[in-house]
């Protein structure tokens, strides 16, 4: 019975992740004054935009873990990513049976609650955090596959590249880049020898309702198909707001760039589809 109530709490967490309300405080902050454009931002700015991956696949077995207060839970799945096109996180209950599909397409989000048979379908502009940091698809996907982007942007041009800064401060490897405009913080911390993304970092501010914040680390990074370019295999997804804190693990194990799957699901009519207000009622109310 515990199982199954934090199977329960694991599946109302998910969508919250995309329905932030508020924030405590920012995890990524400047230590030293912002440098404008120079001839070093841009190497390294190239450095980081170089470590993009050439794979049009990625596909994984996954650990999955989800926290919640003072609950957790640990789920296996799979994840399935084919570049421009779709990300797909199922998780796994018992080890066999599917609990949750969340699935991010270039034109909705879909969330499947497989165990109360009910989902949520939705266009990026009707979820409130996805809209108001500027998130869509393609700024997604950046985040799952390790990279730098420009918000409503498909892909980074070069004349992009001169928006960003970088507190460059001499030998230090830590780097934070940032892009910020007049509602909404984004920062990603790299290495100034190899450009490698170590955390992403997005905050919304809001002086009325409260900031947003957004946070998500990568670590143990591993060759991908025996290439120079570094892929996280642990991936922590923090949301953080006034009254609750919501993490998810992502633990990848042997990648792979499996082809031969549908990349859209169909939803049967056995389902009923539910509101993001819906769930966070019932969220809240753990």
């Amino acid at each position: 019975m515990k199982t199954l109530n934090l199977l329960k709490m694991a599946l109302l967490a998910l969508p919250l992740l995309l329905a932030g309300c508020g924030s405590k405080k920012k995890v990524v902050e400047a230590t030293t004054p912002v440098v404008k454009v120079s001839p070093k931002q841009t190497s390294l700015l190239t450095r980081v935009s170089n470590n993009a991956q050439t794979t049009k696949f990625i596909t994984s077995k996954v650990k999955f873990t989800v926290e919640v207060g003072q609950q957790d839970i640990a789920l296996t799945g799979n994840l399935k990513m084919k570049r421009d096109d779709v990300i797909r996180m199922q998780l796994m209950a018992f080890g066999f049976v599917e609990a949750a599909r969340l699935e991010f397409t270039k034109d909705y989000v879909l969330i499947m609650d497989r165990i109360n048979k009910q989902y949520l379908k939705a266009p990026y502009i009707s979820i409130d955090f996805l809209r108001n940091s500027g998130l869509n698809f393609y700024t997604l996907q950046a985040l799952f596959w390790n990279e730098l982007f420009q918000p409503n942007h498909t892909k980074l041009e070069a004349d992009d590249m001169q928006k960003f800064t970088a507190n460059i401060n001499g030998d230090n490897e830590d780097v934070i880049i940032t892009l910020e405009d007049e509602k909404i913080d984004y920062s990603w911390l790299t290495n100034q020898n190899t450009g490698i993304i170590q955390m992403a970092n997005i905050i919304y501010k809001d002086r009325f309702n409260g900031n947003t914040q957004l946070n998500w680390d990568y670590s143990n990074f591993k060759p991908m198909d025996n290439t120079s370019k570094q892929f996280p295999n642990d991936m922590k997804v923090t949301l953080t707001t006034q009254k609750k804190e919501v993490k998810l693990g992502i633990k990848l194990n042997y990648i792979n760039h499996e082809t031969d799957w549908e990349t859209r699901t169909e939803v049967s009519n056995k389902y009923r589809e539910v509101t993001i207000d819906e769930i966070l009622q019932r969220f809240m109310a753990l």
